[in-house]
């Protein structure tokens, strides 16, 4: 059993640049400390990248609607600061096989990809015990552990370079929280989320799990076609994109 812990991060995380965390000391619950050894999941605070919540939210800002499995995992080592410090994050990629593109935009600039390197949170480490690190993940999103599918709606995003200097090169991404979905078993909801297995019955009656009412919350328990159905249905709102194509525009690297 993963014991489910909040701690304090930078807002405006976002999983593809997860050394942006700051962490907060960690103790767990009374009652637990005097229990056996249970193994733990950090859960950080991040903003969505963009709007993510809706059916609207993912025609509007989406490619593709994607089903993926997650086959392997890379961890990637601290930096020698973090290690000379004793406390920091050690990072994870994780490759995703797309088994099935459910969904795409008209005129997407390009097609989805058949496999997709995914920046995934890692696990922090403190004390300098880089061997006892504990899982990360982040609030309100699956992990993305290997063995398990999820539903993702994605973007392709031209490399960014901006005025100040910072760039970024051009790469998948999802929305933010609500653009990742369990997906085992082709249910919705049924499957792994914040570093824990979670069942889409249980989760359709978790009143905690309802802040958003979005994809899926309205559509737990249901499979693909009905996924499908609601993306046709939704109407993107062109104003918004134009908006979000103007910014992407104005930091365009050439």
């Amino acid at each position: 059993m993963r014991i489910r812990t909040k701690l304090a991060a930078a807002a405006g995380l976002a999983v593809a640049a997860a050394t942006g965390i700051a962490v907060a000391a960690l103790a767990a619950p009374a009652a637990q400390e005097q229990a056996a050894p249970q193994e733990q999941v950090l859960l950080a605070h991040g903003s969505d990248h963009l709007p993510s919540t809706t059916a609207t939210d993912w025609v509007t800002y989406a490619d593709h609607v994607v089903v993926v499995e997650a086959v392997s995992e890379t961890a990637i080592m601290p930096d020698q600061e973090e290690l000379d410090r004793g406390e920091g994050i050690i990072g994870r990629t994780v490759t995703l096989a797309v088994d099935e593109v459910l969904w795409s935009r008209e005129g997407a600039a390009q097609a989805a990809p058949e496999t997709w390197e995914f920046s995934a949170l890692g696990w922090h480490f403190r004390d300098g015990d880089v061997d006892g690190a504990v899982e990360m993940g982040l609030d309100g999103f699956p992990r993305v552990e290997v063995g398990h599918r999820y539903v993702m709606a994605i973007r392709w995003e031209e490399a960014v370079c901006t005025a100040g200097g910072d760039s970024l090169p051009a790469m998948w991404r999802g929305l933010g929280e609500g653009s990742e979905i369990p997906f085992d078993g082709g249910t919705l909801g049924n499957g792994e989320s914040e570093g824990t297995v979670q069942d889409a019955a249980a989760f359709a009656t978790d009143q905690n799990a309802h802040v958003d009412v979005g994809v899926e919350e309205i559509l737990v328990g249901e499979g693909a076609d009905e996924l499908v159905a609601a993306l046709e249905d939704a109407k993107p709102d062109e104003a918004a994109l134009s908006e979000v194509q103007a910014l992407t525009a104005a930091n365009s690297c050439e």
